[in-house]
């Protein structure tokens, strides 16, 4: 029997749910990581402690909890799967409830995206833009999207009832207009954590540094955001040469810094030079 591989493949159609439940699992991987980091909060706050629901083996439960169903279904996924155990979810709720409205309003803005509309049609406007699938063999192991369009820069997110009226009206069609910009985003990012200790987000990262420098010479830099509250993704942006610009937000009741980060295409090509000639 054939060893299965890992490959490296472009996004179907027949990917959409999983990859939505996907990107929504890791808006909210973060709660999950605060929680567990920030859970002596909860030791100073004996009176809320003792509000804390404890029947939180039910995923109905804490949807209800949200208030937003389709963000809800993701924190309670994320809570049950990351954190694994029903007695640390219990010990961590009080620090739940204090830092969940930072990633909920995260979550709820990335799907309301203009990518989320149409993922096939919004990342194949650009030969530098993709959606990419990680797998070994049949197993999904994460996925990474890039936005070389000339909406790469854009953080337009349609919330707002007025906005949605637009996008039903067809107003978002601008969003799907052809071309290549000077920069580009990498908007979604995620690999599933048990395979994480294999470093397999380095190939993922470094696959698409060259597919979008490759592919056509007008992106001269590649952009993302990060938190080292998630150092797997931070770490590996790090050492794949992208330099911290500024610190452009906080995310979490105790304000973990959200990075600007960014690798010059002159970074890259000299990084990919020295790599050739140490062969």
């Amino acid at each position: 029997m054939a060893e299965p591989r890992a490959i490296i493949r472009t996004y179907r159609p027949d990917d959409e749910k999983l990859v939505k439940f996907t990107l929504g699992l890791a808006a909210m991987e973060g709660l999950a990581v605060a929680n567990k980091r920030g859970s002596c909060i909860s030791s100073i706050d004996p009176e809320l402690m003792g509000r804390v629901i404890v029947h939180h083996d039910s995923v109905t439960e804490l949807v209800a909890q949200t208030g937003v169903s389709l963000v809800g279904m993701v924190v309670a996924a994320a809570s049950l799967r990351l954190l694994g155990r029903s007695d640390i979810v219990r010990d961590r709720m009080s620090s739940s409830r204090i830092n969940r409205p930072y990633f909920e309003d995260a979550a709820s803005d990335l799907m309301h995206r203009p990518d989320f509309a149409n993922l096939q049609k919004y990342y194949t406007r650009s030969p530098s833009s993709g959606l990419f699938i990680l797998e070994y063999g049949s197993k999904f192991i994460g996925l990474v999207a890039v936005d070389a369009s000339k909406d790469s820069q854009s953080e337009q997110s349609f919330t707002k009832k007025t906005e949605k009226r637009h996008v039903l009206a067809g107003k978002i069609d601008h969003f799907y207009s052809s071309g290549t910009s000077s920069v580009a985003t990498i908007r979604h990012f995620y690999v599933e954590e048990r395979f994480r200790k294999s470093n397999v987000q380095q190939d993922i990262l470094a696959f698409v540094a060259r597919h979008v420098f490759t592919t056509a010479q007008d992106v001269k830099v590649i952009k993302a955001s990060a938190t080292p509250l998630l150092g797997y993704k931070y770490s590996s942006l790090r050492e794949l040469g992208y330099s911290v610009e500024k610190q452009v937000g906080k995310v979490g009741i105790l304000g973990w810094r959200v990075d600007a980060m960014s690798l010059e295409r002159a970074r890259w090509e000299k990084d990919q030079n020295k790599h050739s000639s140490d062969l």
